[in-house]
C-alpha cells in the first residue's frame, strides 16, 4: 500500500512535503494534547497550524479537503488530519497523524473508564449525573450550529423533521440508515435548483488504483465482519463489527455518532445506558476527536474483550472506515463534487443528519439526564455558555459536575 500511495510529481496537496513521519507525529501529538472544543474547533486549529503557520497547504486546498471529509461518513477532523499526514509522508504519515491526534484523548478516556467503577455512593452518582447533563448541553449546542448551517430554508428543514420522525418511528440503526438514505433522495429531488458551488482543484498523491482498493476494503469489512462474527461466535469480532458499522454509517461526524453508538452497545446489553452517557460526558472534558469515546466504551464492556483490549478493538473499528473512505475518495473527489446531483444529495443527507441528532437529543439524552427543572436549568445554562458565551467544554464539565456534587452533599 505504501508503494501505491506514493508521491506523484505535481499531484500533492502539500507543496513541499518533507516525508518526515516523525515530524508529522510530533505535530499531531501536540494538537491532540491541546485541541479542545469539538470537530469544528479542531478544523480551526488545523487551519492555523497547517495553512497559516507551517504552510503545508494553501487556503483553497485546505477548504476542499474539509469539504470532502464533511461529505464522507466518519470523524471529519480526524479524516482531515489523516489526509494531511498522508500527503506529507505517505501511508505511514497518515497513520502517524491519526495516532498522534488520537492517542492523548484515548488514554485519558481509557483511564476514565477504569476510574468510573470507583465512583460509588451519593457523590459518585452526582458526578455521573453531572456528566450526563453536560452531554445534553454539548449536543444541544452542536444541534443549534448544525441546524443554522445545514437547514437554512424550508425544504431542508422539512427533510430534517421527516428524518427525525423516521428515527422515532423505526427504532435502531435501520431507522437511522433509512433516514439518511431518504434524506439523500429528498435532497436530490428538492435541492436540485440550488446553486452549484464551484471550488478549486484538490490535487492529491493517491493513485486511482489505491483509491479503488481502499473503497473495496471498506465494503469488504462492512459486509464480511458481521458474517464472521455470527459464524464464529467471536465476541472480539462482534465488537469490532459494531464499532466499524458505527464509523461507516455516521454522517456528520462529531456528536452525530451518539445515536449509532447507543444502538451498537446499549441495545445488545454490552453497556448500561448510564455508563454510556457517563462516557459521553467524560469525552467532553478531554482534547482530541470525540470518536475516542470508543476507548471508554471498549474498556467498559461488561465482559471480554474489555479493558485495554476492548479499547484498542473499538478505536480501530470506529476510525478505520473513515480512513479507508477518505483515501479511496481522494482521487475522484474533484470530478464528483461539482455535479449538481451530487451536491443536491449531499444537502439532503446533511439536513437528515440534523433531524437524527435532534431525535437523539431527546432520546436517550434528555430522557436519561434531565430529572427535574433544576437539571433543565443546568443544561440550559451550559448550552447558553457554550453557544453564546463561547465557553470551553472543559469549563462546563467542571462547573456542572461541581454543582451536582455540591447539591448532593448539602442535601
Amino acid at each position: 500500500m505504501d508503494d501505491l500511495i506514493a508521491e506523484v510529481p505535481g499531484q500533492d496537496i502539500a507543496s513541499q512535503p518533507d516525508g518526515s513521519v516523525t515530524k508529522v507525529f510530533k505535530t499531531f501529538l501536540r494538537l491532540g494534547l491541546t485541541s479542545f472544543g469539538g470537530p469544528i474547533a479542531h478544523i480551526g486549529y488545523f487551519r492555523r497550524e497547517f495553512v497559516d503557520q507551517q504552510r503545508w497547504v494553501d487556503e483553497s486546498a485546505f477548504a476542499d479537503l474539509v469539504a470532502l471529509c464533511q461529505f464522507l461518513p466518519g470523524p471529519a477532523s480526524s479524516q482531515v488530519g489523516f489526509a494531511l499526514g498522508l500527503s506529507r509522508a505517505g501511508l505511514m504519515g497518515g497513520l502517524a497523524a491519526w495516532i498522534g491526534f488520537t492517542l492523548p484523548s484515548a488514554i485519558l478516556l481509557l483511564v476514565a473508564a477504569g476510574l468510573s467503577t470507583r465512583l460509588t455512593g451519593a457523590t459518585g452518582a452526582a458526578a455521573i449525573h453531572g456528566l450526563k447533563i453536560v452531554a445534553v448541553a454539548v449536543v444541544a449546542q452542536a444541534l443549534w450550529g448544525m441546524a443554522r448551517a445545514l437547514t437554512p430554508d424550508l425544504r431542508r428543514a422539512t427533510i430534517a423533521v421527516m428524518a427525525g420522525a423516521i428515527v422515532f418511528l423505526v427504532a435502531g440503526s435501520f431507522g437511522q440508515i433509512a433516514a439518511i438514505a431518504l434524506g439523500g433522495i429528498a435532497g436530490l429531488i428538492v435541492c436540485r435548483n440550488l446553486p452549484v458551488v464551484q471550488k478549486g482543484i484538490l490535487n492529491v498523491s493517491v493513485p486511482p488504483l489505491a483509491g479503488y482498493l481502499c473503497l473495496a476494503a471498506f465494503l469488504l469489512f462492512l459486509v464480511i465482519t458481521p458474517l464472521i462474527a455470527e459464524a464464529s461466535g467471536s465476541r472480539a469480532v462482534a465488537v469490532f463489527d459494531a464499532f466499524y458499522r458505527t464509523g461507516a454509517l455516521v454522517f456528520g461526524g462529531g456528536h452525530v455518532v451518539l445515536p449509532l453508538l447507543h444502538d451498537a452497545v446499549v441495545r445488545p446489553g454490552w453497556i448500561s445506558a448510564n455508563t454510556f452517557l457517563t462516557g459521553y460526558g467524560a469525552a467532553q472534558a478531554v482534547p482530541g476527536p470525540l470518536f475516542t469515546i470508543a476507548a471508554y466504551l471498549g474498556a467498559a464492556l461488561n465482559r471480554p474483550p474489555n479493558g485495554i483490549a476492548g479499547s484498542v478493538i473499538a478505536l480501530i473499528g470506529i476510525f478505520l472506515p473513515g480512513m479507508l473512505l477518505v483515501t479511496g475518495t481522494l482521487p475522484f473527489w474533484d470530478s464528483f463534487r461539482t455535479k449538481m446531483s451530487a451536491q443536491a444529495t449531499i444537502r439532503g443527507i446533511n439536513a437528515a443528519v440534523v433531524g437524527i441528532l435532534a431525535a437523539a437529543l431527546y432520546d436517550p439524552l434528555w430522557k436519561s439526564a434531565i430529572y427535574d427543572w433544576r437539571d433543565a436549568v443546568l443544561a440550559l445554562a451550559g448550552f447558553s455558555s457554550l453557544t453564546f458565551g463561547k465557553a470551553a467544554p472543559l469549563l462546563i464539565v467542571i462547573g456542572i459536575t461541581t454543582i451536582t456534587i455540591g447539591v448532593s452533599v448539602f442535601h
